[in-house]
């Protein structure tokens, strides 16, 4: 994975509350495909809406210890 695949700000969890599992795996240095299986397992921990499944950014944000805004 290259550098440039990953967002270059955290978003703040107050404007941006959710994320997709392949956008949280981007942030764990993940490939789409192992993040999907670490949400599947629990590893990542999901809410599900119909078939889609969602990341709190919050949830994120704490286990990488950033600050909202903050890069990393």
């Amino acid at each position: 994975m290259e550098s440039s695949d990953a967002p270059k700000r955290f978003p703040d969890p107050l404007e941006q509350p959710c994320m997709t599992v392949p956008e949280a795996g981007r942030w764990l240095g993940l490939s789409k495909d192992s993040a999907y299986k670490a949400a599947q397992d629990g590893r990542i921990p999901t809410e599900r809406f119909g078939r889609r499944r969602i990341v709190s950014t919050a949830w994120l944000a704490e286990l990488l210890q950033i600050r909202a805004g903050q890069g990393r």
